[in-house]
């Protein structure tokens, strides 16, 4: 053996392979000789080889409301929760992830911050105002008073009403504030793991002019020495704005004075009124101009589509032929049903018709502002990332499990009441990154190369190219074929050779623990040669042995649901689903997008699983089966000058 040793060392030096010091080849050395493609088809990949899960989206009892609500679990209780690990809420329950997550960004509001846990402790400086001392009585009252005082201080926050005091106290140049900001960036750097767990740190700007949802998260690539060069922007007067373009100028203020780089996105434009993807007019008196245009293409590569406040990828008034568009949807009024919908608010609120509307613009302006990828999230207020219908614990701590946390609204004002049975267990966004480190996550958002699900973790691969074959199918390396060929979710389309229509590959594994898949589907949008948007659902993929109609639509998939046991069988569906797809309504002069949509079989939504826990009665009205699902990224296409 030593003899062998001895001679493989020989042969390795008179190749001219250096050695590292502890005598096996350099890995810049092995590369440099060893020209012709390695043997193991893994060695010296550089492409994303798995999807990391994670959540853009959650609150401490550092944010306004979580904590007013009762949230008493800090940032370090989040990231550890995050991480896998047991903690106790806020209402004394044990809770626990069945998987950690892989990744996530802490997004605290940062108007009043610091304010929450003052007003908990009932520090002077909140019962030194009227106002104060009220809030703080009601929240020491707990149950129904407590949930009032929170629902009052809310009000006052999106009508602009704030004590000055407290705004004052509150605010960026207030001591609380700065250290509030310290807190949140410190222990994000204690949990942050690279190659191992990602902790980013980030804010949720809280933009709600009469309470219309035109909210942001930010998320920062950085670690806390830039972080802390700065303190994030607010939307109260006189210390900040509602308009948007005023993030957009603390965004380029952080990455001109830190050296660093950040990124905003959207979510809930379902209560928004109409007022998030606007084409004319902004929702602040501007117009939609080139200006606003190319910030916000810069400054918003992602949109949040699903999470607890409704799911926002499609609504069947805006696709009447799409028979999976009435899903979760929030459509009652803004964010404080202070307002109610009207129908057409409606095609400024979700993301299908906002990428439609981004085609439309591109033509005018030359840049595509809603040119965004896809994620999901949970807006958790509980500091629990929990987006398992099993396992749900809701909005915020006074939804938590409970018997009776179903009758408690949203929201209820003068005008109705969202229902809590409405709530949504949702959702997560997978990343296609190289690592899992602060710098391969962001990166791989600003590439957009991301997808969203309702929660479960369902593996999903799409590339767009143009000389795609079922040949290509017959591996279990679809992204070695992918990348080389095509491109990826959230990538354009190559330019076109020939006169070839573009196909696309599909790879959809189900969620290991999970449920079974029931259909892949390609939603195409498109301007036409009239400069009308279209969009078409097309069925690509399905399980069994259904056969597609003359519309090629698909029937359903069945459904095992037991409502009485909360369970549900894998007898229907299947564990993955793979096809290559060519367009057969291509038009080479026109503008497109396409995405994918992977559905599961039927299976509970989380008020079911109360229902069997507590032994208590459902509204009539409650949806109790529903089909989870997965959103791609999408991918476009763009005509020849």
């Amino acid at each position: 053996m030593r003899r062998l040793l001895s001679s493989t060392a020989s042969f390795i030096l008179i190749a001219g392979t250096a050695l590292a010091t502890d005598g096996v080849p350099s890995q810049e050395a092995a590369e440099g000789t060893f020209k012709a493609p390695p043997f193991s088809p893994y060695a010296n990949r550089t492409i994303p080889e798995r999807p990391l899960w994670g959540d853009t989206h959650l609150h401490t009892g550092l944010s306004l409301d979580a904590g007013a609500f009762g949230n008493t679990l800090l940032p370090d209780e989040a990231w550890r929760f995050a991480k896998g690990e047991q903690v106790i809420s806020s209402t004394g329950q044990p809770v626990r992830l069945a998987r950690p997550l892989d990744w996530m960004v802490l997004t605290d509001h940062t108007d009043l911050m610091g304010f929450a846990p003052d007003l908990q402790a009932g520090k002077p400086g909140v019962l030194a105002d009227p106002k104060g001392r009220e809030w703080y009585e009601g929240y020491s009252k707990g149950g129904a008073a407590a949930g009032e005082t929170a629902f009052d201080l809310i009000t006052n926050f999106s009508q602009g009403t704030l004590p000055e005091l407290l705004l004052n106290s509150y605010s960026p140049g207030a001591d609380a504030f700065a250290f509030t900001w310290e807190h949140i960036v410190d222990a994000a750097e204690r949990h942050n793991e690279p190659g191992t767990f990602t902790a980013f740190i980030g804010f949720e700007w809280t933009s709600v002019p009469k309470g219309f949802n035109l909210h942001r998260n930010v998320m920062l690539r950085d670690g806390g020495v830039r972080a802390k060069q700065v303190v994030p922007p607010v939307t109260q007067a006189p210390f900040g704005d509602t308009n948007p373009d005023s993030l957009y100028d603390w965004l380029e203020m952080y990455e001109e004075k830190t050296g660093g780089r950040a990124v905003s996105f959207s979510h809930n434009g379902n209560l928004s009124n109409g007022w998030m993807f606007p084409i004319d007019k902004r929702y602040h008196g501007e117009t939609v101009d080139q200006t606003y245009v190319e910030r916000r293409a810069r400054w918003e590569p992602h949109y949040e589509v699903t999470q607890i406040k409704g799911d926002g990828e499609a609504h069947p008034a805006l696709s009447p032929e799409d028979a999976f568009a009435d899903y979760e949807n929030w459509d009652v009024g803004n964010l404080d049903l202070t307002e109610l919908k009207t129908p057409e608010m409606l095609a400024g609120e979700y993301a299908r018709e906002a990428l439609k509307r981004g085609l439309m613009l591109e033509e005018k302006f030359g840049v595509n502002p809603y040119k965004f990828g896809m994620g999901g999230a949970t807006d958790s207020h509980t500091s629990l990332t929990t987006a398992e219908e099993e396992n749900f614990f809701s909005k915020s701590v006074s939804v938590e499990p409970s018997p009776n946390r179903i009758q408690h609204p949203f929201v209820k004002s003068a005008l109705g009441e969202i229902p809590g049975h409405l709530l949504v267990a949702s959702g997560y966004t997978a990343v296609w990154a190289t690592e899992n480190t602060r710098a391969a996550i962001f990166d791989a958002f600003k590439r957009r190369e991301t997808y969203a699900t309702t929660g479960p973790r369902i593996g999903l691969r799409f590339f767009g190219g143009w000389d795609f074959t079922e040949n290509d199918l017959r591996t279990r390396m679809p992204a070695e074929i992918g990348y080389s060929k095509g491109v990826p979710m959230g990538g354009d389309m190559r330019p076109r050779e020939g006169d070839g229509a573009p196909n696309f590959l599909i790879f959809a594994l189900r969620d290991p623990i999970g449920a079974n898949l029931d259909r892949l589907q390609i939603i195409k949008g498109w301007l036409d040669s009239d400069g009308e948007l279209q969009e078409k659902v097309y069925d690509v993929a399905w399980s069994g042995d259904r056969v597609a109609d003359e519309d090629g639509n698909v029937p359903s998939v069945g459904n095992t649901v037991d409502l009485e046991t909360a369970s549900w069988s894998n007898s229907i569906g299947t564990s993955e689903l793979a096809v290559v797809w060519t367009d057969p309504d291509f038009n080479a002069a026109e503008r497109a997008f396409y995405y994918v949509r992977a559905l599961e079989i039927p299976t509970p939504r989380w008020v079911v699983y109360d229902k069997v826990r507590f032994g208590i009665e459902l509204p009539e009205e409650a949806q109790l089966i529903h089909q989870e699902r997965a959103y791609s990224s999408p991918i476009w296409y763009t005509p020849k000058d």
